[in-house]
């Protein structure tokens, strides 16, 4: 599936994962391929990215590496996913 981060300075990540995990409002959750349509509310936590990854040099340093893949710090946010492409605004 397809996902793109958006911030208010920039896009921090545009590319194919194979699951996003997200700090929604009524609890954490994760999508993957072919998940059902979803807008959501985004709070305080990390967006968890894990796939075949390669960030950016001039973002790299707001994602943190796990052994699953990526995570980045977000205050709040929204995310929408519909036809296998997930869209997260984070704050």
């Amino acid at each position: 599936m397809y996902l793109e981060i958006v911030s208010p300075e920039a896009t921090l990540f545009s590319g194919e994962v194979d699951s996003v995990s997200v700090p929604g409002v009524n609890g954490e959750f994760e999508m993957l391929k072919d998940h059902a349509p979803i807008v959501s509310l985004l709070k305080e936590g990390n967006v968890k990215i894990a796939g075949n990854i390669t960030l950016d040099e001039e973002v790299e340093a707001k994602f943190n590496k796990s052994d699953r893949g990526f995570w980045l710090p977000i205050s709040s946010g929204t995310i929408e996913m519909k036809d296998n492409k997930v869209i997260v605004l984070a704050d």
